[in-house]
């Protein structure tokens, strides 16, 4: 187990989102930060969490906390993992591979993405195989199989099927900010990269982010400029029971599917044989007029618990969030923006700096409410 060591300069997540703000271009910080159209559900994520209240029994025998978590068939020191994040070498140089380590230091859970600037090959060595990985579903089978034979190949143990990006989410800033794939080097662009000299020479060092698992299949010659419009036709993939059916009969390991937001949906991927679930709006990044993530699990934990694993992600920023939302039936958490706050902010060592805070935030709340596991937390919760 790594030791929690916590710098008392970024004591907190939003320590960390300061100090990121002031140390990487505002493009690459307002792409991380951001939500779609008017951030609503950005916002009310996190606000509805915070809306959740712990009971606390200070007079009960207390043997101390384990906070372990037994995830198919893996023990993990915490009851929370890292969330998978596109493009994450523009917001830090390498920070899918400080992340990656960080997991494995840690022991928990890191999630590679399909458009992760670091290859399925070189995570999973860091890791040990023991990182997730989740498919962004190709429109094409071929690329598909592909995909899901490096997965298989380099032992990844647990796929992450992506549902809910069916089409691009509408986020004005990026728009405003001309965040293209890589981003556009407008003048306003190259005044804040000068302006942030750390974040400007370790990308020169470490080279331009790509999106290193896909490269292999990109066109030969293919414009920069005309990478994005590549990726739209590549990934316009949209999920339904038959293609999830066509991955299920191939894969041969557990099958996650991220975006769940409905008991329809719930049903379904229990018909279909689905070992889990991640209740998750993409971190407000694709529809402001839905429901927060904590709703929709409110609103589905009594009737499917324990009958699938149930885990959550989008709008998490601490240890009480975490436990609030283990308190409101997750079997599992996964945080985005809090790991790369702490890489935007302190780089090789703000993975570490994350995890620590996060577990020393989680360990205090229960110790506080007198709760010894972390599966208890839900005998805590006031409804």
């Amino acid at each position: 187990m790594a030791e929690i060591i916590i710098d008392p300069k970024y004591p907190s997540i939003p320590h960390l989102r300061d100090k990121a703000k002031k140390r990487i271009p505002r493009f690459a910080f307002e792409y991380l930060d951001g939500g779609c159209n008017n951030e609503v559900n950005l916002r009310k994520n996190t606000s509805d969490i915070r809306k959740i209240e712990l009971k606390p029994y200070y007079l009960r025998d207390y043997g101390g906390i384990d906070m372990k978590t037994e995830l198919f068939g893996q023990t993990y020191d915490a009851p929370f993992g890292i969330a998978p994040i596109g493009l994450q070498g523009l917001i830090w140089p390498r920070a899918t591979e400080i992340l990656a380590q960080a997991a494995k230091e840690h022991n928990i859970p890191y999630i590679l993405s399909t458009v992760g600037t670091a290859d399925i090959e070189t995570v999973a060595k860091i890791t040990d195989q023991k990182a997730w990985f989740q498919l962004y579903h190709p429109a094409e089978e071929e690329l598909r199989d592909k995909l899901l034979k490096r997965a298989h190949d380099a032992g990844y143990p647990v796929l992450v099927i992506l549902s809910d990006v069916p089409t691009f989410g509408y986020r004005p800033k990026e728009i405003k900010n001309g965040l293209a794939i890589p981003p556009k080097l407008t003048f306003n662009n190259m005044m804040q990269i000068m302006a942030n000299p750390n974040w400007a020479l370790s990308t020169l060092i470490a080279g331009q982010p790509q999106f290193k698992t896909l490269k292999p299949y990109l066109p030969k010659g293919l414009n920069l400029k005309h990478l994005g419009l590549f990726m739209n036709k590549t990934f316009s993939g949209r999920l339904n029971e038959e293609r999830i059916n066509k991955i299920r009969d191939q894969w041969k390991g557990k099958i996650v599917l991220k975006g769940v937001a409905s008991a329809e949906d719930m049903n379904k991927a229990i018909k279909i044989g689905i070992d889990g679930v991640i209740i998750s709006n993409h971190g407000g990044r694709q529809l402001d007029a839905g429901q927060s993530t904590i709703a929709v699990l409110h609103d589905i934990i009594e009737e499917f618990r324990g009958k699938i694993k149930i885990m959550m992600d989008s709008g998490m920023r601490s240890g009480p969030d975490i436990a609030s939302t283990l308190a409101s039936g997750a079997d599992f958490a996964f945080l985005g923006r809090a790991f790369m706050y702490g890489v935007g902010a302190m780089g090789q060592n703000g993975g570490n700096q994350s995890i620590s805070i996060l577990k020393r935030e989680l360990q205090q709340v229960m110790e506080q409410v007198c709760c010894e596991k972390v599966i208890d937390l839900k005998n805590h919760l006031i409804k």
